[in-house]
């Protein structure tokens, strides 16, 4: 007689899979229930006076009137800033070999990128300088640096 090609392990790894298969059945199932016994009350959400949300109604004493025109949906719009476009600052570190260094900006303390091909004059490290600032590929970066003193 031949031997059965169902070993022990095959028999095994049948059972495990057949019982989560039945486990999955079974969480579906009960997920179904779930959804339907959700009440209608239960979904809703209140408003409170600060803004929050909170599960039971709020009284209607500390309800506030707004008026529609005081609603801002977007930003609100700056006022025009005048803008000086040449800045001052103190070149922090110049490397001659490489062409880069940075500018800490006297206003902002912000570290500007400076290259060799945006200085009108040879600049070296704290030397006090006038600039513009131009976006860069990484950055904002220095351009038409001049030494002021």
């Amino acid at each position: 007689m031949g031997r059965s090609k169902e070993t022990f392990n095959k028999k095994e790894v049948k059972k495990k899979k057949e019982k989560k298969r039945k486990e999955k059945a079974a969480r579906k199932l009960e997920r179904k229930d779930k959804e339907k016994a959700g009440s209608l009350e239960e979904m809703f959400a209140y408003v409170d006076e600060n803004g929050f949300f909170v599960d039971e109604p709020v009284d209607p004493s500390k309800k506030k009137k707004t008026k529609l025109e005081d609603i801002e949906i977007n930003i609100p719009k700056r006022e025009a800033v005048v803008f000086d476009p040449i800045r001052k600052g103190t070149v922090s570190f110049f490397n001659h070999e490489k062409g880069f260094g940075f500018i800490v900006d006297s206003e902002t303390q912000d570290s500007i990128f400076v290259h060799i091909n945006g200085t009108l004059e040879e600049i070296k490290e704290n030397n006090l300088v006038s600039f513009e600032i131009e976006p860069g590929q990484k950055g904002p970066t220095a351009v038409k640096v001049k030494i002021i003193r």
